[in-house]
């Protein structure tokens, strides 16, 4: 079977768009593997892919490298606004996108999108996590040591931990077993966060079923929602993201969290998967 892809990347959280709006492609969570690995494949983190919605302008699915499928891609989502209106799907500014996560709605601005990712989820048993009620700082022994952690769901659950230097964090060891932690029936996203100011953070992050990438939308999100929690930051920041930076917002008036940043098309091309 041949396959029209789009290679795009959010500040370097790369992705491969599927473009299943006019044609649908069965089996693509069997070949997601096959796509995202980046020595037998093309390679990326993620495989997003486009559908019609009955409750929205348009549907994205999205892939991890394991196949497994997931909520949301704040980095995903401004990517493919910025197809659907360079490929042209539609002529809109203002695009509502439907997600396991709930429905988007990215505004393009040019060469930047900006995502209205909606309200954070603070509940416990709805990010979702094993615990009742909201969970800020609260400590998680994880191999004799403990840490202290704040949930967030943004569409997608994540776990936020503040350190003195992001470069020197165990990203790679610590990561993997906070993702698979017994308090998190759906694993989770892990942000490991170094506060460099009332507006600024630095963010360093292990993706769920991803390992680290160079950015990731939901988790920066997430990480601004986590400092305001705990008093680290005011509500609107610049998260500085191996890839690059995000400018996060956190309204009052609504309770709703903005995302601006860029989408960046790559190169197209076509892969026959087996």
């Amino acid at each position: 079977m041949k396959i029209p892809f789009t290679k795009m990347h959010g500040l370097g959280n790369d992705f491969i768009v599927v473009d299943a709006i006019r044609q649908d492609y069965p089996n693509l969570p069997a070949a997601a593997r096959q796509i995202c690995d980046r020595r037998f494949g093309i390679g990326c983190d993620q495989l997003l892919v486009l559908k019609p919605s009955e409750q929205a302008d348009f549907k994205m699915v999205i892939y991890n490298q394991d196949g497994g499928q997931v909520e949301m891609c704040g980095n995903g989502i401004r990517c493919v606004a910025q197809y659907l209106r360079h490929h042209g799907h539609t002529e809109k500014n203002e695009l509502s996108i439907e997600t396991l996560g709930g429905t988007m709605r990215p505004k393009l601005m040019g060469e930047l999108v900006e995502v209205d990712m909606g309200e954070p989820i603070l509940d416990g048993k709805q990010i979702p996590t094993t615990v009742d009620g909201k969970i800020i700082a609260m400590p998680v022994e994880v191999e004799d040591k403990n840490y202290d952690i704040t949930c967030v769901s943004m569409g997608n659950p994540h776990c936020v931990l503040f350190v003195k230097d992001v470069q020197s964090a165990p990203v790679h060891s610590l990561g993997p077993v906070l993702e698979r932690h017994p308090l998190f029936p759906k694993r989770t996203n892990v942000e490991f966060v170094q506060v460099l100011g009332s507006n600024a953070l630095k963010m360093r992050v292990w993706e769920r079923g991803a390992g680290e990438t160079l950015a990731c939308g939901t988790g920066a999100c997430a990480s601004l929602v986590a400092a305001v929690l705990n008093g680290h930051t005011g509500r609107e920041a610049t998260l500085h993201l191996k890839g690059g930076d995000l400018q996060i917002r956190w309204s009052e008036r609504n309770n709703r969290v903005y995302m601006t940043g860029p989408g960046v098309e790559v190169f197209s091309g076509v892969v026959e998967i087996g």
